[in-house]
């Protein structure tokens, strides 16, 4: 009997909180005769007894989810991600795995059939119950519940059909039709490519009803298409109403009472680097010398929390968005232009407020006293990154003693790191040019010079020092207060030693008894590639086996810089989490207790996850520009490097533009072929032949597909 309550709760937990007669329960468990049914009559009493069930109307019956959801344990339900496959199968993967967890679903991800998922859809957190496991057979389950969904809006193109307005997702992931009543259509034309809300998803049915947001146009349009990307990755396309007016009534005078508030810089030798296109200027440096031969060093941070109050319409849409979006074609701020390009920009020859953190260094670039605050400064000079590395390179141009001086010490800081085991990467990061329409006309390589690395030590000293204040125990404390850390942990075991593995084949050991050592012997065998044939396809695989930085209140360092504390107070104009960390600072700098951690861990992985969302936003404009540069060079051969083996073929990135296209697995059909996953290659059985990761070959442009911002190639074979 109790296993007939069992299969009966198991049955109705579709998640469409159904309303069925004990005959209807009855033929969901497979019972049709008169004494069965009798027997699922007597065990849906005993479960509206236990408050299990509860009655529904004349004669119905339904599930109680929130007394289930106390009462039952952790063996029969798990929360996990759904994902969806391209054949049509959907698998969720437990969000965390404990000794609580049952055993079946720790070793596997739970399998869910397409009947049983209820209104599920890619990548929602969801609440499935667990069928009774078969001996040799994969965990199976039914959605019971949607916790979270994956997206706020969905991109994709209106068709009409005899009336009915039919939404097709762009996303091959989303199998699910949605119907948009007319009132909602928003005059959306069939054909057009559209953002989509999910207003309503009737019980029983398999199609959900949706609402456009936006109108993009026709797809295949430049415009329509980078709207989309930012769309797909659920960033709004405009500020609200109220968040543009409460930016621009913000007041731009600085009064006299609020300078005499904070430490006045004005008088201090000030200036700005920044790539010659940037609007927004968050970050300044200051030098001077003092008479004990110390050199005052300033990192000024514009003081966005002083505008930017909590609780505020800025602020909520601020944290929303997490961060701004650099396309390829435009940038998309996190707040309005008259905060993020006026009021908070550190322009020349304006008067700016700034959170600032400064330190006395010596000749060795050694830290003798620091503080942290408020300021106002007045920059000099706005230099961009060529300017600057002209002047380091000539030893002529404005502020050129200044400009010597703090690159001898950001050298020796560089030093300092690298000797303390710091990853050494140098990644090449690909840029269009751009006609007045934004077609691509050119690919260049943006190359990292002594001005950028200028820069960039002296915001990695803000950032290190500020963590530090806040998160080393000191002698009087109990426990660090809680703070907003940007941490990044070591490669995982597996894919570490895969890679040791591979390279000792080429004739490089690498020592990984521990983080430092693996550092300082993948730093040695890259710094002795340069040049080299292998060095590219060393470094990219480098990169690979590294674990994604993010943000936490957990404190675990961060393992590519070898910093054991680090966090984010450079940019609060684009990064919600340097805004919470000067807000935390203040905090703590007037002695107040510490915040819930809870909440704080809450917003980092928020932050965290806009970041990532951020980052695929930026690839996929990469890719739909990629696919533009290459669309009328079909047909043409390139010099190219094996960049990506799997199953669908050969990833071939060209070596003049670095895109990137797949040699489809039909391609190779002089062989059969099979991937050896431990050495990065693709091996023919039969006559030997093989394709390494990192291999130089030819390839011949097939096919461009800029709607699916896709590249197909073929092998030239000689």
């Amino acid at each position: 009997m109790e296993n007939l309550s069992k299969k009966i709760l198991e049955a109705l937990a579709s998640g469409k909180n159904e309303k069925l007669n004990y005959k209807q329960i009855a033929a969901k468990v497979g019972i049709y005769d008169k004494a069965g049914r009798e027997q699922v009559k007597e065990q849906i009493d005993r479960l509206v007894q236990a408050k299990l069930m509860l009655k529904a109307g004349r004669g119905k019956y339904k599930l109680n989810y929130k007394e289930l959801g106390r009462k039952e344990t952790n063996r029969n339900y798990v929360i996990g991600r759904i994902e969806m496959k391209r054949s049509g199968m959907a698998f969720v993967i437990p969000e965390n795995k404990s000794d609580d967890t049952p055993e079946e679903s720790q070793s596997e991800d739970i399998f869910v059939a397409d009947g049983n998922l209820g209104n599920a859809l890619n990548n929602d957190i969801v609440k499935v119950v667990l069928f009774p496991s078969r001996r040799g057979k994969r965990p199976e389950g039914q959605v019971v519940e949607v916790i979270q969904r994956s997206k706020k809006q969905i991109v994709g193109t209106v068709s009409i059909k005899k009336g009915v307005a039919y939404f097709i997702p762009d996303n091959v992931y989303y199998r699910r039709d949605i119907i948009i009543p007319g009132r909602l259509l928003k005059k959306a034309k069939s054909g057009d490519k559209v953002v989509v809300v999910i207003v309503d998803w009737p019980n029983g049915t398999r199609s959900p009803l949706g609402e456009v947001i936006h109108v993009l146009g026709k797809p295949g349009e430049n415009n329509v298409e980078m709207l989309a990307i930012l769309a797909e990755n659920d960033f709004p396309l405009t500020f609200p109403k109220e968040v543009e007016e409460e930016a621009n009534s913000i007041p731009t005078e600085i009064t006299e009472k609020e300078i005499l508030r904070r430490r006045d810089f004005r008088s201090a030798t000030t200036f700005t680097i920044d790539p010659a296109d940037a609007k927004d200027f968050d970050d300044a440096l200051s030098f001077e010398k003092l008479d004990n031969g110390f050199y005052r060093i300033g990192i000024h941070i514009a003081d966005v929390t002083h505008y930017v109050r909590p609780g505020s319409p800025l602020d909520h849409e601020a944290y929303e968005r997490g961060t701004s979006v650099y396309l390829v074609d435009r940038t998309i701020p996190m707040l309005p232009e008259a905060l993020s390009n006026n009021l908070c920009s550190l322009r020349p020859n304006e008067d700016k407020l700034c959170y600032s953190a400064v330190f006395d260094l010596d000749d060795n670039a050694k830290v003798h006293k620091e503080w942290f605050g408020h300021t106002v400064i007045n920059s000099d000079r706005r230099f961009n990154y060529e300017e600057a590395q002209q002047v380091i390179e000539t030893g002529e141009g404005d502020l050129s003693d200044v400009i010597l001086k703090l690159n001898d010490l950001a050298q020796i800081m560089r030093k300092q790191r690298f000797d303390n085991n710091a990853v050494n990467f140098e990644t090449e990061e690909v840029k269009f040019k751009l006609d007045e329409e934004g077609h691509p006309v050119g690919v260049y390589l943006k190359v990292q010079k002594e001005a950028n690395w200028l820069i960039e030590e002296f915001m990695l000293l803000a950032n290190k020092r500020v963590a530090e204040k806040i998160g080393r125990k000191r002698v009087t404390d109990k426990k660090p207060n809680v703070f907003v850390y940007r941490i990044h942990d070591k490669p995982l075991d597996e894919k570490l030693n895969t890679f040791k593995n591979f390279v000792k084949k080429l004739g490089y050991d690498l020592n990984t008894k521990s983080t430092k050592t693996f550092s300082s012997s993948l730093n040695s065998m890259l710094e002795a590639q340069k040049g080299k044939a292998d060095y590219d396809m060393l470094s990219k695989l480098s990169i690979r086996i590294m674990a994604r930085a993010c943000y936490s209140t957990e404190n675990i360092g961060h393992y590519g810089l070898a910093f054991p504390f680090y966090t984010h107070f450079t940019s609060p104009i684009r990064r919600y989490p340097d805004m919470m960390v000067h807000r935390l600072l203040d905090h703590y700098l007037a002695g107040k207790e510490s915040v819930n951690q809870d909440q704080y861990e809450e917003y980092c992985k928020h932050c965290s996850q806009m970041e990532h969302q951020a980052t695929e936003a930026e690839r996929t404009s990469v890719k739909y520009k990629q696919a533009e540069y290459l669309a009328d060079k079909v047909g043409e051969v390139f010099d190219a490097t094996v960049s990506g083996i799997s199953k669908w073929g050969i990833y071939a990135e060209l070596t003049e533009s670095k895109c990137e296209g797949l040699i489809p697995m039909r391609c190779f059909d002089d062989d059969f072929y099979y991937i050896d996953e431990e050495n990065y290659t693709l091996v023919g059985l039969h006559h030997g032949r093989s394709l390494r990761f990192g291999d130089s070959i030819k390839v011949r442009v097939v096919a461009v597909d800029l709607i699916k911002k896709q590249m197909d190639f073929d092998i030239v074979r000689d």
